[in-house]
Order: C-alpha cells, then structure tokens, then sequence
C-alpha cells in the first residue's frame, strides 16, 4: 500500500539551515516540505495557509519562540505535530515542550537520520526524543515540575519576548492586535512573576533563558 505523503513545515530565521532541512526532508519520497517561515508571526500565517502535518521548529525565533509558537499553531491546528530542532538541550526547556504536549525533539548537532526518524514518529503521533536528551534527563525535566513556582502565561511571554527583542508597548500592541493597555497589563504581570525591576534586566531575562539571542 503507497504510503500517504506528510506535509511539512519549516520554521527557521536561517535561511540555510531551511535550505539544508528541505533537501533532507525531500530525499524522502514520502514527505513533502509545503511551506517555509522565518519568524513566530509568518509561521503561523504560512501554516494557515498550507495545513501541514508537521512543524519543524528552531527554539530561538524572532518575535515568538518555538515553544510559544507550537502553542499557537497547535490552537489553530490541533492535529498538527511538533518536531522541535535546535542546538538547546536545557532541563527547563526539555520540561517545557514535555508540558506543551511537544512530541519530537532533535539537536541541530546530531546526525541527519534523526530528524528523519523525529517526523517519522510524530507523523504517527507518535514521540521521539533524540539521543542526546537521555531518559535521566527526560525524567529530571518531568519532575521539575517548579512547584511554587509562578509561570508566564503565553501572552506574558510573547510580550516578554517582543519588549526584549526592542519592541516598544505601542509595536508590541500592534504585532499581537491588543491594546496597549493589555500590553502593559501583560508586562507588569511578568516583571512582577519574574521579580524584575526594570526593562534591562528583563533583556537580561530574555537572553539568559535562550528567548532571544544576544
């Protein structure tokens, strides 16, 4: 029986490594890459578009970081699957997909054949977690769960992440379609979750917890 074709999407501000993921992806006759993004917000307007199967995402994105955004794209598209690529292997970042219901994880510095092997598990619903994030590590992450430990909401952490990238309250509104009112709602709320004092050290925040680049 032919096996049905899975539509992929590619989500990287890379254009290379966009380039270098579809010839993979396209050496198999069974996958299809239907669209490609570079940021958060064309992601999800690429995936409206096109309706892949599966999302290919790196972590570290411009206005909206992998994680916010396979929380997004999974509202818009609840049977679509996640397969996050990315050079972070952090605990808490492990602990966060595994609570967004992200089922596919593969480091950038791994061999090809993961990848492959990551869309092949969720396009199945499926999970696959690459070698490199062992059981111990998988476990830890599960149990971390940081209890006390107060979370930002996703809106929280897309106005985190715009504010930090240099977006002032004004952009920020108009990116997420709020008001500016929400925005500094949204803001105060996480500087108070995060005891933040000041907009520097919320850029310090960003960078260090790997939501924007330095």
């Amino acid at each position: 029986m032919t096996r049905p074709i899975t539509r992929i999407m590619i989500v990287d501000d890379h254009g290379s490594i966009r380039r270098g993921v579809r010839s993979l992806i396209e050496s198999k006759a069974y996958f299809q890459v239907v669209g490609e993004a570079s940021d958060g917000f064309e992601a999800v307007e690429v995936a409206i578009q096109t309706k892949p199967d599966v999302a290919v995402l790196d972590y570290c994105l411009p206005r909206r970081n992998g994680l916010a955004l396979s929380q997004a794209l999974k509202r818009l598209l609840p049977k679509l699957e996640v397969v996050l690529f990315t050079m972070h292997d952090e605990e808490e970042l492990v602990a966060d997909l595994l609570r967004a219901g992200i089922r596919g994880f593969v480091l950038k510095s791994e061999a090809e054949q993961h990848l492959l092997d990551a869309i092949d598990a969720v396009s199945l619903h499926r999970s696959y977690f690459s070698q490199t994030v062992s059981e111990t590590l998988i476990t830890q992450a599960i149990n971390h769960n940081s209890l006390g430990k107060s979370s930002l909401t996703r809106r929280e952490s897309e106005v985190v992440q715009l504010v930090a990238e240099g977006s002032v309250n004004k952009q920020v509104a108009y990116s997420l379609d709020i008001s500016i009112k929400t925005v500094e709602t949204h803001r105060a709320a996480a500087m108070r979750k995060l005891n933040l004092g000041t907009t520097a050290d919320l850029v310090r925040y960003a960078i260090r917890n790997q939501i924007v680049q330095a």
